[in-house]
């Protein structure tokens, strides 16, 4: 009988290589849709711009301007410590959130981020009652409790400002739901950062939406850094708006410094929503103007992203474009930036001078009803007196 001595095999390693961006034509699609425009390119913009109605195009521009010099106020106020608590801006993502609230009917409900107060006033909201919400005022939109990160306002249908990253994913699954439930025709739309898709609750309310069909369009504003991350480094697959192709909805991706572009392509997504009760992903691709928050100084972006960052900024873009359309004259923007800064002075006036919440209400908004036969307040609590 013959026997063989078994042979010793070397097994090869099944762990994969540490993750590193690849440059393929794929993966640099979001650095693509930002770069240079061609002349062919060029040409194009300039022929949607002038295809437009002049009164909407002074009406978009408007509206950007007004959310930078909000922002930009709003920055100087918190760094004068009149605001408090965390706070992040939309600088260099106006014409996303002026794109997407010119898509918007006023019936249709919009949950956020805590990247929010551009979005407040594309929804409709009062500058004063934003403004003096970021004050903690009592005249602001969650009466002062909420801060930054949490607007809320029933009126215009915006249903927050949700700080925790994600949370307002499922809640605006849930509202859709409600929708279906229902009968109507509103739509809901769901905005969120980069860094939301990489967290279970994205993936979860997707499937649930695509799963029962509801009228719901997700929009990724990807701004390429999450905190102080980028979406190379986080995401095995950068183009984000492939992400929908898992659960057979419709994605799409657009360039975020276009607000025509924008409104239009959100239009088409939210439409499709309202008829066929179908969901949909949007990935608005853009730069963030400074840090993550106010006190963020951004130490983690290289010059050529700043630089990157500043040539396109969506404000110098279309008026640059308009002047060049001729919508309006360069005394006239002049003229037009002055009456909204005076705007925006008159809404932190509002804010400041509007007062502080009763500390006697801070129980008053814990239960959607009071609890019958006993106080909401706590046990010896130091703020009240019997």
């Amino acid at each position: 009988m013959t026997t063989t001595t078994p042979q010793k095999t070397t097994r090869t390693s099944t762990r994969r290589a540490p993750i590193r961006p690849v440059a393929t034509t794929e993966t640099a699609g979001s650095e693509a849709l930002l770069a240079d425009r061609t002349d062919s390119q060029t040409a194009s913009f300039d022929a949607r711009v002038a295809a437009e109605d002049p009164g909407t195009l002074r009406k978009l521009y408007r509206d950007m301007l007004f959310v930078r010099r909000f922002e930009e106020r709003t920055a100087q106020s918190y760094q004068q410590a009149r605001i408090g608590g965390y706070c992040h801006l939309n600088l260099g993502e106006e014409a996303t959130v002026v794109g997407l609230g010119a898509a918007m009917r006023p019936t249709d409900y919009l949950f956020t981020n805590y990247r929010e107060h551009g979005y407040a006033l594309a929804k409709g909201i009062e500058p004063g009652r934003v403004m003096a919400e970021l004050y903690g005022r009592s005249t602001g939109t969650s009466k002062g409790w909420g801060g930054s990160m949490h607007m809320y306002d029933t009126q215009t249908r915006l249903l927050g400002g949700y700080a925790i990253v994600g949370g307002q994913v499922p809640l605006a699954v849930g509202a859709a739901l409600a929708i279906d439930y229902r009968g109507g025709d509103d739509v809901v739309v769901c905005q969120m950062g980069e860094g939301t898709t990489n967290i279970g609750a994205f993936h979860e309310s997707l499937n649930l939406a695509a799963l029962w069909n509801l009228p719901i369009v997700f929009l990724v504003v990807n701004n390429q850094t999450g905190m102080g991350t980028t979406v190379e480094k986080s995401s095995a697959e950068p183009d984000l708006f492939k992400r929908a192709a898992a659960y057979r909805m419709r994605g799409e991706r657009v360039d975020g410094t276009d607000v025509l572009a924008v409104r239009d392509t959100a239009g088409e997504l939210i439409e499709a929503a309202r008829r066929e009760g179908k969901p949909a992903l949007l990935e608005a691709v853009s730069h963030r103007l400074k840090g993550h928050s106010v006190v963020d100084p951004a130490k983690y972006r290289t010059e050529e992203t700043v630089t990157a960052a500043r040539s396109h900024d969506p404000i110098e873009i279309w008026q640059s474009a308009l002047l060049k359309a001729g919508v309006f004259s360069e005394d006239s923007a002049t003229a037009l930036d002055a009456e909204i800064i005076a705007e925006v002075a008159a809404a932190v006036e509002f804010a400041d001078t509007s007062p502080h919440p009763e500390p006697s209400s801070l129980f008053d908004y814990t239960y959607a009803t009071p609890v019958l036969g006993d106080s909401r307040r706590l046990p010896a609590d130091p703020l009240f007196t019997a």
